[in-house]
């Protein structure tokens, strides 16, 4: 083969395992020696496990009949993996070895998935940008005085320099989404309950889910159906459909109509960004898509959504406020707990009801257009050192939230969607287009995402080495 193992797409190293053309070691071996010659230069799996990887194929003499065949499959920081270092990416946790796993991993690994590391991720998945005082910060590859965006920076990175040709990520405000697009490849975020999680978290919420990262569609359709399953643990798992979400990410399917909103009626967007995704828009328009100029109303999703987040921090992490780990813990991860702690039954159930109306207006929408389409991220990768965007277009924002407002409004509905690659600043800097569908459509929403992925012709086809642009 004249292309290393480690370049190649998820899909076709699935091929050569299955028919036993490689093996699973060869492939663990070909991706250790990728992450040890890249990893220094973007820091995004600081957890190695190697030898526990080669452990668990040695444990398996033929892997040929799993969904993923032993393919090497790095699972974010905030998911305990038994036996593994597990930090949450904070100091609270620093030395912590998880003595279970996540049902995701369960799952993943059940399908023949092979974890090979721990990807870095920001304290507790609070804010888009990935650092931590345990590891550090990561870069994007891009251009590594840049950020990967987050909470699933790491699995991005690694996914986009060949350290994984699959990676887990999760989704909470934009998680998945923000680090597609920073880094130039494609985030899905499930319907809630697709993907089962647990035992740890908050039973029964909504609002983050776990997903695949991968450089195209069809690698992130093998990606969902790996790690998708029904786990009686995990109270909004449910019967998964007598679908293959890997068969549907490689039939590409022409919507009959779309409606794009650069901005979702919400955000601000810098003005470079709009111009990339609505030319992108135009060029499904082009190819047959009937595309209209609309969006939902989603103006209750901020309020919504920053009370909920609330709630849920409090739920999780709220005793940590009460003794020495508080001065461990960032600034903003405080922010939000003491945010839940402070909030009234009438702000909770008042934002529950937004939260509703949401969804019935984009669903109600949906129905009339079946798909929206948005940019995935306002602005394109910002320097690494900044905690998060503070500006965006002119206009200054008041919280670390702000800019995240084009990931949380869908968060808030349970809608799924993906971010695809659609273009490139001036500057070389991938841009990601967000498209949405209705609940439990991942099918459809993935046929229709490899349409678009053919029609835009973006996709990362070969892992990129990390660099660093001149100029400002």
């Amino acid at each position: 083969m004249s292309e290393p193992l480690w370049s190649q797409d998820a899909v076709t190293v699935v091929d050569l395992l299955r028919t036993r053309t490689i093996s699973p070691q060869e492939m663990l071996d070909a991706t250790e020696q990728r992450v040890r010659a890249i990893d220094p230069l973007v820091n995004a799996l600081p957890t190695l496990c190697f030898d526990r990887a080669s452990d668990r194929l040695a444990q398996r003499p033929d892997w040929s009949g799993t969904m993923l065949a032993g393919l090497p499959v790095p699972i974010k920081d905030s998911y305990p993996v038994a036996g593994v270092r597990t930090t949450y990416g904070s100091r609270v946790y620093r030395d912590n070895v998880a003595d279970r796993s996540d049902f995701m991993v369960e799952a993943l690994e059940a399908s023949g998935g092979v974890v090979f590391a721990k990807s870095n991720t920001p304290e507790f998945e609070a804010g888009a940008n990935t650092f931590n005082d345990v590891f550090g910060r990561t870069l994007n590859p891009w251009d590594t005085r840049l950020s990967p965006a987050g909470s699933s920076g790491g699995s991005a990175v690694a996914v986009a320099t060949g350290m994984a040709a699959i990676a887990q990520g999760s989704d909470f405000a934009c998680s998945l989404r923000f680090p597609a697009a920073f880094c130039g490849v494609v985030g899905l975020r499930p319907t809630p309950g697709l993907i089962p999680q647990g035992p740890g978290g908050v039973h029964g919420q909504t609002l983050s889910v776990i997903g695949p990262l991968a450089r195209s569609v069809a690698d992130a359709g093998l990606g969902l159906a790996a790690m998708a399953r029904f786990d009686a643990r995990d109270p909004l798992s449910r019967p998964l459909p007598e679908i293959d979400f890997a068969v549907a990410a490689r039939q590409p399917f022409q919507p009959a109509r779309m409606a794009f909103s650069a901005d979702l009626g919400l955000a601000e967007l810098e003005p470079e960004i709009r111009d990339v995704v609505a030319d992108a828009a135009a060029r499904l328009a082009r190819a047959g898509a009937t595309v209209t100029n609309e969006a939902p109303d989603l103006s209750a999703a901020d309020n919504a959504f920053r009370t909920l987040r609330a709630h849920q921090f409090a739920a999780a992490r709220g005793e940590l406020l009460a003794g020495p780990e508080r001065d461990l813990i960032k600034p903003e991860v405080i922010w939000n707990i003491e945010q839940g702690l402070a909030l009234t039954s009438a702000e909770i159930s008042r934002a529950t009801r937004e939260q509703a109306r949401c969804r019935a207006n984009l669903l109600a929408f949906l129905d009339r257009e079946e798909f929206l389409v948005s940019a995935t991220a306002p602005v394109p990768p910002y320097p690494a050192e900044e905690r998060y965007v503070s500006r965006i277009a002119g206009r200054d924002l008041a919280t670390y939230l702000d800019w995240l407002i084009l990931g949380y409004a869908i968060t808030v509905t349970g809608c799924p969607a993906i971010s695809i690659p659609c273009g490139f600043t001036r500057s070389g800097l991938p841009v990601g287009l967000q498209i949405i569908g209705k609940p439990c459509s991942e099918a459809r929403l993935l046929s229709v995402a490899a349409w678009c992925e053919t029609v835009l012709g973006r996709r990362m086809a070969r892992p990129i080495d990390p660099k660093e642009m001149t100029g400002p």
